[in-house]
């Protein structure tokens, strides 16, 4: 049987001053995976505006609409403001409630989890009570690989909820202030930290992304470790989607976890190098970011 990936959460518009683009994690996560040719679908919901439509359009024009995106009849479609810093590093003002607040349930979604072969969930979408129970409630019943991506946005989520996330989850991805947050104990050292988070939670895999420094991995009792790659910054925006979507394309792969790492961090460089969180690859440029 085919790998099928099933990316759950929100999908939004972006607003960078008077322009716009669709974004969301788990969706940008999603679009990664259509360009590294990963069988992938998409779960959220938007509402029954304009903003709504265009999404569901771009969607379309994406590949990534199907019948798990729903429709709400009375919450709004996301848009988030993004800010960026001297450093070209992205804040986001994110309303609530919106539509992805209120993930339903459905025959739809619940068979689609049961199917997949890798369920890919962040703690955004997980902030209120109905979407929150819903994925809760597909972790419970699949049987796939579940791969967290912690990806705190500030005020919107409590410890307690992320705790419980990273206790379901198979492989977990977060950057250094999440790790910082979020694991406790060993004796200060990052390394040490994982291995004293992963005692805790049984977690297979635990990457910490480092910016314009690379990534560490801990994977069945192995550490790897990559530098990072020098690039000039057009903005950091969807560049730990990029990441993750090649760890799983490459976990998909069964390549070696060393060489998926270096890959990781070559297309998450490549995509700071450019606008927006999803540019189309350019493999001859991701090639000499890998070589050099």
């Amino acid at each position: 049987m085919k790998d099928n990936v099933l990316c759950f959460g929100e999908v939004l518009w972006d607003a960078f001053g008077e322009e716009k683009k669709a974004g969301g994690a788990p969706m940008n996560v999603a679009r990664h995976l259509v360009q590294q040719h990963v069988n992938v679908s998409f779960a959220s919901r938007v509402g029954k505006d304009e903003s709504g439509k265009g999404l569901i359009t771009f969607l379309k024009e994406n590949k990534l609409h199907s019948n798990l995106i729903q429709k709400d009849n009375n919450l709004p479609t996301c848009e988030v403001t993004v800010e960026l810093d001297a450093k070209n590093q992205a804040t986001y003002i994110i309303p609530e409630p919106v539509s992805w607040d209120n993930i339903q349930l459905d025959k739809n979604l619940t068979e689609e989890a049961k199917n997949a072969s890798i369920i890919v969930f962040g703690s955004l979408a997980s902030r209120g009570k109905t979407t929150r129970n819903t994925l809760l409630s597909l972790l419970e019943e699949t049987q796939a690989l579940k791969v967290f991506d912690v990806n705190l946005r500030a005020p919107h989520y409590n410890v307690a909820d992320i705790e419980t996330l990273a206790a379901r989850a198979d492989v977990i991805k977060m950057n250094e202030e999440e790790a910082e947050l979020l694991i406790h104990g060993g004796n200060g050292q990052l390394k040490e930290k994982i291995v004293e988070f992963q005692k805790k939670y049984h977690t297979q895999t635990i990457c910490v992304t480092k910016g314009e420094n690379g990534a560490i991995i801990w994977h069945k009792h192995e550490f790897y470790e990559q530098p990072g790659f020098k690039v000039e910054v057009a903005d950091t925006v969807g560049a730990g989607d990029a990441f993750l979507a090649t760890l799983i394309a490459g976990i998909i792969d069964k390549q070696p976890m060393d060489k998926v790492l270096v890959e990781a961090c070559a297309i998450g460089s490549f995509v700071t190098s450019k606008r927006g969180a999803n540019p189309v690859y350019v493999r001859d440029e991701i090639t000499a970011i890998r070589e050099s």
